[in-house]
């Protein structure tokens, strides 16, 4: 009876076992904590910077090993920050909803696929003084200031010759900056040319009216062509109609005949004196009307797209304060100055009653340009110029930046154009001191937002190093040194070490002879060439 209970309670026990282990949700436990995590790539365990997609062997026999994907947490997942289903680039750190379509807008969580830019800690934030403002639409104008200079207006310039050789027997305008009139006289000339061709035309005027009682027609007709011959050479060398009229008046030849002047304006040069003798063509006088002078100014190439014709433009003086000028611009000239990099612009300018506006004077111009551009613009102070490329930096919320590069258009009162990159209602970051600091600093902080700081490059490149010459070279702390065919080096007191074997060639490091390896390579203590041991 004894046996019977005992054989009956170990069924009993088996059944409850076997239900216990077969049963599903034992199958289903079992079977998840069996199914293995999944396989990114396998690695050299010497050499990590080695990988491969299917499992191999290294040059040392060793097997590489895999590299599993990260478990996820099992608990909650922290938002990053949120976006705009229907516009992804507008972003926030609070929910709400979105500006252009009144969405809600719908959490990014970290480390989800949809997560853009890095995660810099709010401490690290606070302490570089990062501010950011909202990208929007702005209306660009400018306004240009130049340095002008006065000259005078070539088409007012003007030089008073003759047309015939003579002598100076009078002057009426003896000295440089004598303002004249038109009309008023300027010198008395004697030239013999010009005493026969009065002869000749007084003789021809005295024959027309004698032949006027002639009653042949022909002769009549020839005294009338004759006259009219002589008074055109007289026109011709500049002789006015007054003077012809006095001379048939008083029927007496003048010695000298007055030269007047054609234009109004001020004698800039003057090159006679009395009693000399003028050729033909000689430049006597150089009048200059100023009523209107060229003011030329120079604009930087940058500055030329905001620049038209016929466009308004304001001078000042500096000993005229507080009366601007008004002028116009009638010419930009088709080069740029090697030099400068600037275009030179042509102002015409109306001058006052005083002749305030002098040549070779110096004045400011102020141009304020009537070309208006609606567009997206940032704050410059915004922009992260490396040469090469222009970056902003976006601030997406929840701490996260994205270093974005953008394209720019044309500056204006401290702000630029920007025509790809960026979308209005995104936050843009305007002031970081680090970023500004100095050039280095400001690789290092673009490569530390994109993720690929020097320091860790410099850091895993040193420990692959490290990790190779470990390879080559394993050393106990007995002194003794194991190498990868298992043969024993042992050392000596000096630090060197010498191999068992005869007639093997050997390498050490000039910096520190205490390093023996057997096969060409770096030191592992300063990263310099191994060298052949003598």
């Amino acid at each position: 009876m004894k046996i019977i209970s005992i054989i009956l309670i170990s069924i009993v026990l088996g059944i409850g076992a076997g239900w216990i282990i077969f049963s599903p949700k034992s199958q289903d436990t079992a079977t998840d904590t069996s199914k293995e995590r999944k396989i990114m790539y396998y690695r050299d365990p010497m050499n990590p910077q080695n990988t491969s997609e299917t499992p191999k062997k290294a040059p040392d026999g060793m097997d590489y090993v895999p590299v599993y994907e990260e478990e996820p947490s099992g608990g909650e997942k922290k938002i990053a920050y949120y976006q705009d289903p229907m516009h992804p680039w507008f972003t926030s750190d609070k929910p709400g909803k979105a500006p252009d379509c009144g969405m809600d807008l719908v959490p990014v969580y970290e480390g989800g696929g949809d997560t853009k830019g890095v995660k810099i800690d709010p401490r690290i934030i606070q302490n570089i003084g990062v501010k950011t403002e909202p990208v929007l639409m702005r209306t660009l104008t400018k306004e240009i200031r130049a340095v002008g200079r006065i000259d005078f207006d070539e088409t007012r310039v003007y030089n008073v010759n003759t047309k015939y050789m003579g002598w100076i027997e009078k002057l009426y305008v003896d000295y440089t900056g004598q303002y004249v009139r038109k009309g008023e006289p300027l010198m008395e000339l004697y030239s013999p040319d010009l005493f026969n061709a009065q002869q000749e035309y007084l003789q021809a005027y005295q024959y027309k009216k004698r032949m006027e009682q002639s009653s042949l027609d022909e002769m009549k007709k020839s005294s009338s062509t004759l006259l009219e011959g002589a008074k055109r050479k007289l026109m011709y060398w500049d002789i006015p109609e007054s003077d012809i009229a006095e001379l048939e008046n008083s029927g007496k030849v003048k010695k000298t005949m007055t030269i007047y002047s054609p234009f109004e304006g001020i004698v800039m040069e003057k090159m006679v004196v009395k009693g000399q003798n003028v050729m033909a063509g000689m430049e006597m006088y150089k009048i200059v009307d100023l009523s209107t002078v060229w003011i030329y100014a120079e604009i930087y190439q940058f500055e030329l797209p905001w620049i038209k014709m016929n466009q308004d433009a304001e001078i000042e003086i500096s000993y005229y304060p507080g009366k601007p000028i008004k002028g116009k611009i009638t010419y930009i000239y088709p080069s740029v100055n090697m030099e400068s990099r600037t275009a030179k612009v042509r102002i015409e300018v109306k001058n006052t009653e005083t002749i305030a506006l002098k040549p070779e004077m110096f004045v400011t111009v102020k141009i304020q340009s009537p070309i208006s551009v609606k567009t997206i613009a940032v704050p410059e102070q915004a922009i992260i110029r490396s040469g090469e490329r222009n970056i902003a930096v976006i601030a997406l919320g929840g701490g996260f930046f994205d270093p974005r590069e953008i394209k720019l258009g044309v500056s204006a009162g401290g702000y630029v154009q920007v025509l790809e990159g960026i979308h209005e209602d995104e936050s843009i970051v305007v002031s970081s001191q680090f970023l500004i600091d100095s050039e280095s600093n400001l690789k290092a902080a673009i490569n530390q937002m994109s993720g690929k700081t020097t320091i860790d490059t410099n850091h895993a490149a040193m420990q692959m190093k490290m990790d190779e010459h470990k390879g080559h070279n394993m050393e106990d702390s007995s002194g003794m040194s194991m190498k990868e065919d298992g043969n024993m080096e042992s050392m000596h007191h000096d630090g060197q070490t010498e191999k068992k074997s005869e007639g093997k060639q050997l390498y050490t490091c000039e910096m520190h002879p205490d390093v023996i390896m057997d096969k060409p390579g770096d030191c592992p203590k300063c990263g310099m060439k191994l060298v052949p041991k003598k």
